[in-house]
């Protein structure tokens, strides 16, 4: 009987050894985490792309995106679509967008209020959803990059401000005024009314609403000194269409240079390529620039935070333009109009 135990024993420690050296059982695989997502699509909704300056934020985007792509060790894909100035194209242009699922979406808007409907379903869909140059009202996307166009308008009207009471001239202007379906628009005749209240360098005697529309910058032009002949400046809300004002203001015998008989004192905003040629000729005398680099620098920048799960310092990037004269428009660095026009002027 001991000796039967005594094998039963054996047996028992001999199985035990066995089993101690196999080796542990495995353990359920723990899930792995997906690798990050290095390559991205962004959407970009143009309203419209009638202005050279477009096309300028256009490319300065794709080339910045390229350059802190490279450093950043992702890739990103350009989806974009441009709805020729019609709010109902551009809202099936961005579902167009979501339906693409890219990562995020950039709109430039045609009417501020309206894009409301095209960020919400951007947030149903889980898109960040970024306005560009035209703040969205009515509702707070992700984010919104763009031109201070409050203080654009601020910073000219000083200038302007100081111009005339330097020269001795009590202004009597003529104002016209941008889409006002346009937030920057809405920005800058409240920034130049600000201004005009505050310093009384000039009144405001007329007031055209020309929805960017080329008749209505000639025709406002022209009514508006038909109705006051004593106006002797203007407030243009975009220098895009100076070569119009120029044109209406030769037919009515108004166009003169700074310092010449009969110079109506003009203020404006951007340095678009026509206006940066009417600072150069001395027609023009200040205007607020519109950065596009830095606009677009702005853009890239944020859209690549939010793809990349960051939290922005700010929702709203309101960039600052530089004030532009007749006599500095020489020497100031970095104006895309220079870039993009074809002046041929000294």
């Amino acid at each position: 009987m001991k000796q039967i135990y005594k094998i039963v024993i054996v047996s028992m420690i001999a199985l035990m050894l066995v089993v101690g050296c196999q080796p542990a059982a495995e353990s359920p695989v723990a899930e792995t985490q997906a690798p990050a997502q290095t390559d991205f699509t962004f959407g970009l909704s143009w309203n419209r792309k009638d202005l050279q300056l477009i096309q300028a934020w256009e490319d300065y985007m794709q080339r910045i995106a390229a350059e802190m792509a490279t450093e950043k060790g992702i890739t990103i894909t350009w989806v974009i679509n441009v709805a020729d100035g019609d709010v109902t194209r551009q809202a099936s242009n961005i579902e167009d967008l979501i339906s693409q699922d890219v990562d995020v979406i950039i709109a430039r808007a045609e009417d501020s209020a309206a894009i409301c409907a095209s960020a919400e379903a951007a947030k149903e869909a889980g898109i960040p959803f970024i306005t560009f140059d035209r703040e969205a009202t009515g509702c707070t996307p992700d984010a919104h990059v763009g031109a201070d166009s409050f203080n654009q308008a601020v910073s000219t009207g000083e200038e302007f401000a100081d111009l005339l009471e330097a020269n001795g001239v009590e202004g009597k202007c003529i104002e016209l005024i941008g889409d006002l379906k346009d937030q920057n628009a809405v920005n800058r005749t409240e920034g130049w009314a600000k201004v005009e209240e505050e310093r009384g360098a000039w009144e405001t005697v007329y007031q055209v609403p020309t929805e960017y529309d080329p008749e209505k910058f000639t025709s406002g032009t022209k009514n508006g000194f038909a109705e006051f002949p004593e106006a002797n400046c203007m407030f243009i809300t975009t220098d895009a269409g100076w070569g119009l004002v120029q044109n209406a203001l030769q037919e009515i015998g108004k166009l003169a240079k700074t310092g010449e008989e009969g110079h109506i004192w003009i203020a404006s905003q951007d340095v678009d390529i026509p206006g940066y040629q009417g600072l150069m000729e001395g027609y023009m005398d200040v205007s607020t620039s519109y950065d596009a680099y830095n606009h677009a620098q702005a853009l890239v920048e944020t859209a690549i935070s939010l793809v990349l799960g960051e939290t922005l310092e700010s929702t709203s990037i309101l960039v600052a333009g530089r004030v532009v004269t007749s006599e500095n428009v020489r020497d100031t660095e970095f104006l895309w109009a220079r870039d993009y026009g074809d002046y041929k002027g000294e």
